[in-house]
């Protein structure tokens, strides 16, 4: 099997925002291969992002059981729970990398589940942070610029 590659909520939600233009391309392409790869993850707080920004925050919200639906595809995805130790590991990220406590989360399932890619237009592409490389998908590899 090879390596896993963690989902951030903004590639899912480009995924399915179809006025996205070509992050909405790029972002469908990546989902793809990692579901033919069969290494893709992702938390159960990019679910919770994805459902709250699909369905109120995009130009044209999906219905909630049609997101409800999507979210359910991607359940075996979420390879980690969230639990205290998470909580602290995440606020420790944060600190140490100087990140928002909640991309400190996204980092910290990510580590957690055993990830070495971090897929996110948040991070800086190329940046290595606890043990994983972030990076951006809809940045061409000639413009990335690895820490």
């Amino acid at each position: 099997m090879t390596a896993l590659r963690f989902v951030d909520t903004n590639i899912l939600l480009y995924a399915h925002d179809r006025d996205a233009g070509e992050k909405h391309t790029l972002a469908r392409r990546t989902l793809i291969d990692l579901w033919n790869e069969e290494n893709g993850c992702l938390s159960v707080q990019v679910l919770q992002e994805f459902f709250v920004n699909v369905t109120r925050k995009i130009p044209q919200p999906l219905p909630t059981a049609v997101a409800r639906e999507v979210m359910r595809t991607y359940l075996p995805w979420v390879r980690v729970s969230s639990d205290g130790e998470m909580v602290i590991r995440a606020s420790e990220i944060a600190d140490a990398w100087q990140t928002s406590f909640w991309d400190g989360m996204i980092i910290a399932a990510a580590e957690r589940s055993g990830a070495s890619e971090l897929l996110s237009e948040d991070l800086h592409n190329g940046q290595r942070i606890a043990g994983l490389i972030v990076l951006n998908p809809f940045v061409s590899p000639a413009k990335s610029n690895p820490a």
